[in-house]
């Protein structure tokens, strides 16, 4: 299977399925922060992902890629940076309207804020520590952790007793749209699309084809756009950034039956 039979089959394909969905009709803000997060997922992973294939800690079947390569990374590549935030977030966008889920009560954000970001910076230390021991099996996961758990700190310091008071909401377009993406990532792995080096991981395969690490990408990416887009739709994050954004964003009023 080519990469971009599976981009096709497996992310646009169900992404204009989910727009169609929701009628192609997003709110300003809805469109402009999927459109950030592409953005965004497109500088910050490229990179990281380009050291990943220079070192070899995955790589693609040539013959299945059109050839045309910026740095290490076939273009394929660089389109589904751009693409998945785009799946992930039309997808929360509907559960959203779907669910009408409510909102629990937090009792000292601040408290919520500053834990969960401790928490998180210990795993983070803890990845930082594993690279510099030089264990070959933690390479892919401790790249994973050291590059993609700074940012989710920064949105949990931002509003992680607003994800919390939205967990059902969260939980669910977060699980939901990890669990497809890996089985998908699954069927690439097992049709030769891509392959995974077995020295540079800890070699525990989920359902026996896919490896830990490659789980852990998509839990970690769909974290990203789902904490970002949820905390940019959040009310209260008006009240948490400056008055000039804040006045730019109020010009354009929420969808009257938004869950948040």
């Amino acid at each position: 299977m080519s990469y971009f039979l599976f981009l096709i089959l497996f992310v646009i394909l169900p992404a204009l399925a989910i727009l169609t969905m929701l009628r192609f009709r997003l709110t300003k803000l809805e469109a402009v922060l999927i459109g950030v997060h592409s953005l965004i997922a497109l500088i910050y992973t490229t990179p990281w992902d380009n050291y990943l294939v220079a070192n070899r800690i995955w790589w693609y079947d040539p013959d299945l890629v059109t050839g045309i390569v910026f740095g290490w990374v076939p273009i394929e590549e660089y389109t589904f940076f751009i693409v998945q935030p785009v799946l992930t977030g039309a997808w929360l966008v509907l559960l959203m309207r779907r669910m009408k889920a409510g909102q629990s009560e937090v009792r000292n954000p601040k408290a919520v804020r500053i834990g969960s970001v401790l928490a998180v910076g210990a795993v983070w230390v803890g990845s930082v520590a594993m690279l510099a021991s030089g264990w070959a099996p933690g390479t892919y996961l401790g790249l994973e952790l050291a590059w993609a758990l700074p940012p989710i700190m920064l949105q949990l310091g931002f509003g992680a007793d607003l994800l919390w008071a939205r967990r059902k909401l969260v939980g669910l377009a977060l699980v939901t749209a990890t669990v497809y993406l890996s089985a998908a990532d699954a069927l690439a792995i097992t049709a030769g699309t891509w392959e995974i080096n077995p020295e540079k991981t800890v070699n525990l395969l989920l359902g026996g084809v896919l490896p830990l690490e490659e789980f852990m990408f998509f839990l970690l990416t769909n974290t990203l756009v789902v904490f970002g887009i949820t905390l940019g739709l959040a009310p209260e994050s008006l009240t948490r950034i400056p008055q000039r954004i804040r006045t730019g964003l109020l010009r354009d009023k929420p969808r009257p039956n938004s869950s948040l």
